[in-house]
């Protein structure tokens, strides 16, 4: 069997379960990071419940998928976890799941570990939404996520370093409700509402524009020019202030060719 024979033989069993994402739905990715937990509480030991050490390196991530060529119009990182929502016609790697979950997957490792000096690896899986309003429900789901997993890691890490076992500290919150919960937290001199918003509500990554002014040496005049740059917000809006920020997000990624 000459080379060109095999070739086409063999790629079938390479190719022969590619899935794309239909046209003109809205493509959600989301990475988690791989054995975290132990990563940053037990070999890099982070400060817990929060550490801006290691905040800063996700945004790093972010900041590196938002910013390359995946067409991605709004990054969002909670926790070791991000979302990305790509345009709506973005065709990169003509929207093969398998490409995009691998490649996503392997340049968030990169630029982790990179940044940490040691190994740490995500995973990646898309989500295929047909509609804007899955689209903000995404988002809301994964911010209100944050909210209930930050007052639980303060309650946890509360009872932890008064000198609660980690099973002690777990069982005495079960069942509590959220009010419960601020409750404890504000009879040992914490308010909840007042703690930072990145790490009640996430951060966000997305393009903004802004007028850069310069000077054009052939007419002697100082213009204005459009420009673009990442931003990054460590203060995200909540609940509706929260979907008009991202209708606009939603808006840019609609508008958007691939």
């Amino acid at each position: 069997m000459n080379f060109d024979d095999l070739d086409a033989k063999m790629r079938v069993f390479e190719t022969s379960h590619d899935f794309c994402v239909l046209p003109g739905v809205y493509m959600v990715a989301r990475l988690d990071g791989r054995g975290f937990t132990r990563l940053t509480k037990e070999v890099h030991k982070f400060e817990a419940p929060f550490d801006e050490r290691f905040r800063d390196h996700m945004l790093a991530v972010v900041q590196h998928l938002v910013g390359a060529d995946f067409r991605v119009v709004y990054g969002y990182t909670q926790s070791d976890e991000i979302s990305l929502l790509f345009q709506l016609e973005a065709d990169l790697f003509n929207r093969k799941l398998r490409k995009l979950d691998s490649i996503l997957a392997a340049e968030a490792s990169a630029v982790f570990s990179l940044r940490l000096g040691a190994m740490g690896c995500f995973d990646c899986r898309i989500s295929q939404l047909p509609n804007a309003e899955l689209v903000r429900e995404y988002f809301r789901w994964r911010q209100e996520d944050a909210s209930r997993n930050a007052l639980n890691a303060h309650c946890y890490w509360t009872l932890r370093k008064e000198g609660k076992s980690a099973s002690s500290a777990t069982n005495a919150l079960k069942n509590l409700s959220r009010a419960e919960k601020n409750e404890l937290l504000f009879q040992r001199g914490v308010n909840f509402n007042d703690l930072p918003a990145w790490q009640k509500r996430g951060s966000g990554v997305y393009w903004e524009t802004f007028e850069k002014e310069g000077f054009n040496p052939k007419t002697g005049q100082t213009m204005k020019a459009s420009r673009r740059r990442l931003k990054v917000d460590l203060e995200l809006p909540m609940k509706l202030e929260y979907d008009e920020f991202l209708a606009v997000r939603i808006q840019e990624a609609t508008n958007c060719s691939g």
